[in-house]
């Protein structure tokens, strides 16, 4: 069975779309009520504040050496590889993204 792609939708309440303006309107003063859903899980509790106490957390990170094919930025101290190396003024090695 072939379907016109183009021709209207038509749903069951379209044919039930002649209601009164006052059916209307009271239907609509029902849907805006003052009511306020809270969802229960997405409460203040969830939320990672700056400054926290983390005292009890504990990470565990392993620190790589700066290696020899790697430079740190005088600019934004960050470690970068050789090949991110823009321009070296007296000692200062300066990253492309510091560069620019």
């Amino acid at each position: 069975m072939a379907t016109d792609y183009d021709a209207p939708r038509r749903t069951e309440s379209d044919e039930v779309s002649e209601d009164s303006l006052e059916e209307l309107k009271a239907r609509r003063n029902e849907a805006q009520s003052a009511v306020v859903d809270i969802d229960e899980s997405d409460t203040a509790e969830s939320f990672e504040l700056p400054g926290a106490d983390l005292s009890d957390e504990v990470l565990s990170v392993r620190v790589v050496p700066k290696q020899a094919d790697e430079f740190t930025c005088s600019s934004c101290f960050l470690v970068h590889h050789r090949s991110r190396l823009a321009e070296e003024n007296s000692g200062q090695l300066i990253c492309m993204d510091c560069a620019l």
